[in-house]
């Protein structure tokens, strides 16, 4: 779903509704969904096999930064020695071409640092979103023209050009988790920023905000009293179709070079690495990428179903001249 379509749900969803259903409803409704199911297991076990990669490293016997020179070949220009890239009992998925480093290691280790890096820049972002916003729709005239000029223009610039520039010209002494983490979080923000502010200006119409308001409270204690429940929704369904946006710029950025930093294993590192040893050791190349493939997909499909499920209308609206919905009018027609 694109960004447009998901501010466009949040800014003109129904005021008079409930901004999230219980959580007994959401579980509920979610569970409903197979693909949402299947792909929220997915992500629990990359997110599990990430955690515990010390742990799988440990049982094999290896680890993502030792080199094994004895297993490429150096007259074939360092192929690994063996079937299916040197494939065995020590080396699960085989070695690196030329460092001959195991597979396996670098792999679990590489999940480690994009979905860390993704989740991090995610939280940031939606932070920052948030108070900013909030802060726009909750302020004076001033304030807000001034934070959507501001916001405008975190949304027109370029994010990986802006990224490369910034990543180009840091001191190579920072670390280059953090520093990936901190360009994608502070240059990405502003879409959050627009659908808060667009889901605040509807709240803030409702009669218990406003009577909050006339009670006395001050801005900070209605935003965080009567305004982030009802920003919850659309907040964690953004949020969820971020988290594969962030991954796929840190696998471009670690493939442009500018990203993490070898010995550090990163997917998109190894995509790098592997562009040309795709002929000689395709595994090389294939399981990074299907390693991203795989990871982007479940977090779509898995932020699609939470999407559905906190608010089930935006389903109804999908179905909206397909053969189904059709079919259920005629239906009913044909009944009456």
């Amino acid at each position: 779903m694109s960004e447009t379509l998901v501010a466009v749900e949040a800014a003109g969803a129904d005021a008079s509704a409930p901004a999230a259903p219980g959580a007994r409803r959401f579980w509920r409704r979610l569970r409903a969904q197979r693909a949402a199911l299947v792909a929220a297991s997915v992500v629990a076990l990359l997110v599990l096999i990430a955690l515990a990669a010390p742990l799988l490293t440990a049982l094999e016997g290896q680890d993502p930064t030792t080199y094994h020179p004895d297993l490429v070949a150096s007259a074939r220009g360092g192929v690994p020695v063996g079937p299916l890239g040197g494939i065995g009992a020590d080396h699960w998925l085989g070695v690196e071409p030329q460092t001959g480093r195991d597979l396996f290691a670098r792999l679990v280790y590489g999940a480690r640092v994009s979905l860390g890096v993704a989740l991090a820049a995610t939280v940031l972002q939606v932070g920052i979103g948030i108070a900013v916003g909030v802060t726009a729709a909750l302020g004076s005239r001033w304030v807000d023209q001034l934070l959507s000029r501001a916001t405008d223009v975190i949304v027109a610039m370029p994010l990986m050009i802006m990224a490369l520039a910034l990543l180009a010209i840091v001191p190579a002494g920072f670390p280059r988790t953090v520093l990936v983490t901190l360009v994608i979080g502070l240059i990405g923000w502003g879409n959050t920023a627009k659908i808060v502010r667009a889901q605040t200006l509807t709240l803030k119409g409702l009669d218990h905000v406003a009577a909050a308001r006339l009670s006395g409270w001050n801005s900070l204690q209605v935003a965080r009293r009567e305004l982030l429940p009802g920003l919850a929704a659309p907040v964690i369904t953004y949020a969820a179709l971020l988290v594969p946006t962030n991954i796929s710029v840190e696998a471009a950025l670690s493939f442009l070079g500018v990203g993490v930093k070898p010995p550090t294993p990163s997917w998109g590192q190894m995509l790098t690495a592997a562009d040309v040893w795709y002929q000689a050791a395709p595994q090389y190349l294939l399981l990074p990428a299907g390693a991203l493939f795989v990871t982007v997909l479940a977090l779509t499909v898995l932020g699609d179903g939470v999407r559905t499920a906190l608010d089930p209308r935006a389903a109804s609206r999908l179905r909206v001249g397909t053969g189904r919905g059709d079919a259920g009018r005629t239906g009913k027609e044909t009944t009456a």
